[in-house]
């Protein structure tokens, strides 16, 4: 039972990012806003390395933790930031869960390995998933939505990338990894966030979410993650990426008033349904795996 509360745990501290986000984007602006989310996660990720003895050696593979930093993190954290000041959170968790599929269509073209029907079609049900979104947010929004929810989905395919990127990376445990990425991160942003300072005064209400984004959402975020891979295996541990939008959605209803119509629930089960196949990747299976491994 551990494994199985620990993983609705992470998938709802993940889910609750997009949410903070949302509160904080705007008044803060997305570059400080980011700079101060992996700085906050890489002195946790700091603290927590200290207390399990943890040594990073980040200059023995500074350029890897740099192209680590800039793909996984930099890159995605600050194009959903920007996506964050016009979407809604639950949108935004949604088109994130998209990830998957995009790191196996650039794996497939990266190995030169031709598509199979099952990628094919959970391509397309991704596409018309995100379709669908699309045509509910620019209901809403506007046309200011368009440019927002492409920076969202290229934040997804940054995801892509990183993740095919570790297959050919040094071979670095996964705990150094995410902290060394997110020193990384936090140097490759500092120009940005020192040149875009925040819009409004930073109140205990846009400084609070920050710190939580930060420290909760990131830093203890990640480690939860890895010791989940560790007791349940990667592959069963990726089942959080089907309960993200779940929360994600939850959240921005409970705390944000975020409406939850049809379109939003038609668009989630497209693209979750098209990361299935395209990953073939089955949630039933993973958490029967995670039960049996928490008897």
């Amino acid at each position: 039972m551990a494994s199985l509360s620990s993983l609705f745990a992470l998938a709802a501290l993940w889910g609750s990012s997009f949410l903070f986000m949302r509160i904080a984007a705007l008044p803060m602006g997305p570059a400080l806003m980011i700079e101060a989310r992996v700085g906050l996660a890489a002195v946790t990720l700091l603290i927590v390395a200290i207390i399990l003895r943890k040594r990073l050696s980040f200059f023995s593979h500074v350029k890897h933790y740099f192209i680590l930093g800039l793909f996984s993190t930099a890159l995605p954290f600050i194009l959903i930031a920007y996506a964050a000041q016009t979407l809604n959170a639950s949108t935004l968790s949604i088109l994130n869960s998209t990830a998957p599929i995009w790191g196996a269509l650039i794996g497939a073209f990266w190995g030169r390995n031709p598509l199979t029907r099952s990628v094919l079609l959970g391509l397309a049900l991704g596409v018309l998933g995100v379709s669908v979104l699309v045509g509910k947010e620019a209901r809403l929004v506007g046309i200011d939505a368009i440019v927002p929810m492409c920076c969202s989905v290229m934040a997804a395919f940054c995801y892509g990338i990183a993740t095919n990127y570790t297959k050919i990376a040094p071979k670095v445990p996964s705990f150094n990894n995410a902290h060394g990425s997110m020193w990384g991160a936090t140097i490759l942003l500092l120009p940005l966030a020192l040149l875009m300072p925040a819009r409004e005064p930073i109140t205990l209400d846009i400084g609070l979410p920050v710190l939580a984004l930060g420290i909760f959402c990131t830093g203890l975020a990640y480690v939860l993650y890895f010791r989940l891979v560790d007791d349940i295996g990667a592959a069963s541990a990726l089942s959080v990426t089907f309960l993200v939008p779940v929360f994600g959605i939850l959240w921005g209803h409970l705390f944000l008033g975020e409406p939850v119509g049809w379109n939003t629930l038609i668009g989630t089960l497209l693209v979750l349904s098209g990361t299935s196949l395209v990953t073939g990747f089955s949630v039933t299976r993973a958490i029967r795996n995670v039960r049996r491994a928490d008897q």
